[in-house]
Formats: C-alpha cells, structure tokens, sequence
C-alpha cells in the first residue's frame, strides 16, 4: 500500500511544498545547509501531542544552536493548528508555561506529505499520523527515523542526543557507543588490516585504547 511506504536512512528527503502556520515552504530546499527535524504526531488538541509540543517549543532554542530547525506536521487544517498553538500558550505543564510554537506545522488535510514519508499506518489509524521522526542533514540525506505508536510521547532528550552524535560522527569521523553522551569517549573507526589492527593495539598514544583490534576508544576531554 503507498501509505506504507517511507524512505530510508541514507535517501535524500522527499520534497514537497505546503502551508504552515509560519507560511509556505519549499522542502527540504529551504533548509539546506541546515539539519532538520520533521515530525508527524496524530491530531491537534490531543493530549500526549500537546506535551510534545509544549517540549519541542521550550527547546527550540537549543535545537537552534546546533543548527537545527524544527518543522512539525499533522493531518489537520491551518485554522486547527492555529486555535491548538494559541491554546497552548494558555496551558502550562511540567514546569512549563507560556509556550510560543514558533517553528512551523504543515497543513496537510490530503496527507500528501504524510504518505511521501510513510507517515499513515493503517495498522494504528487511516485517518493520524503515527508519531514519526526524521533527523535530516544539511545535504538533505535522512540520517535517523523514528516511529512511536500513537499512545506513546516521544523522548525529547533522546531526539537531540541523536542529532549531536551525529554532528559529532560527521566532524571527527567517529562512532558513538551506547548510551553515548557528549563529553563521552567516543569509538575510532575499525580497522581495515591486519597491519592497522596490530599498530593499534600495541600504539602508545595516550589518547587512545582498545579493548580488542576490533574495538578501539579515542578519549574525549570532558
């Protein structure tokens, strides 16, 4: 069924233009050169989806300062989005209040967009889109996604810990390790021969060590 369907990781995002409560946009091309989060969540004026908005625009701020945009997407109307994000700043939760959504969510009542990005599962709803996540690199290349059931809030701590280790990956030519941090150690590219393997294991530089040839640790200042 095309509502299954979704790129992968690796593919260039799925372009498409739409209107949204910050006006119209041409994606991903008017992100280039920024990495982007694009997120789907069921319907507006939903319980669990106001929480994940109220998250995402308390943290807007850091997202900006790892040249990162947010862009959100439902399958309600621009009237809706609007009389939900005004509600919003209304409410407040958890510590907070006063919430400004100022990143902008797509209108799309045809679910256009949401089929481009496998975002309709008929398995939860014909009607809401899943709780998908797509981290995009400023080349536009998906480099992470996400899918969350429709009862199940996003972790929003986890969403940006991916999107540093992944400017982190790309800057130092690295891996992450689990449950990676930044400051953390981080994981030197295996080795591609036995005379690169050997040199490793027996190196000296302070600033690395290696459990085994295979698996060798660079070490971070905190």
């Amino acid at each position: 069924m095309e509502e299954n369907r979704m790129p992968l990781i690796g593919d260039t995002a799925p372009s498409f233009t739409a209107v949204t409560t910050q006006g119209n946009i041409n994606f991903p091309a008017d992100y280039k050169g920024k990495w982007v989060i694009l997120f789907s969540h069921p319907a507006d004026f939903t319980p669990v989806c106001t929480t994940e908005f109220m998250t995402f625009g308390s943290m807007m701020e850091e997202f900006k300062a790892l040249n990162t945009e947010l862009v959100g997407l439902s399958v309600d109307s621009i009237y809706s989005h609007i009389a939900w994000l005004r509600k919003i700043q209304e409410l407040e939760w958890n510590g907070k209040k006063n919430i400004e959504v100022k990143f902008p969510l797509i209108e799309d009542i045809k679910m256009e967009v949401a089929s481009k990005y496998g975002m309709i599962q008929p398995g939860q709803s014909t009607t809401q889109a899943v709780r998908a996540v797509f981290i995009i690199d400023p080349e536009s290349k998906i480099r992470t996604i996400l899918y969350y059931p429709i009862s199940t809030g996003r972790n929003f701590d986890e969403i940006k810990r991916i999107v540093i280790a992944l400017q982190k990956a790309d800057k130092d030519a690295c891996a992450t390790p689990a449950d990676w941090r930044p400051g953390d150690d981080v994981i030197v590219p295996t080795a591609g021969s036995c005379g690169v393997a050997k040199e490793r294991v027996e190196s000296s530089d302070k600033n690395m060590y290696c459990l085994d040839w295979f698996m060798c640790f660079r070490k971070e200042k905190k």
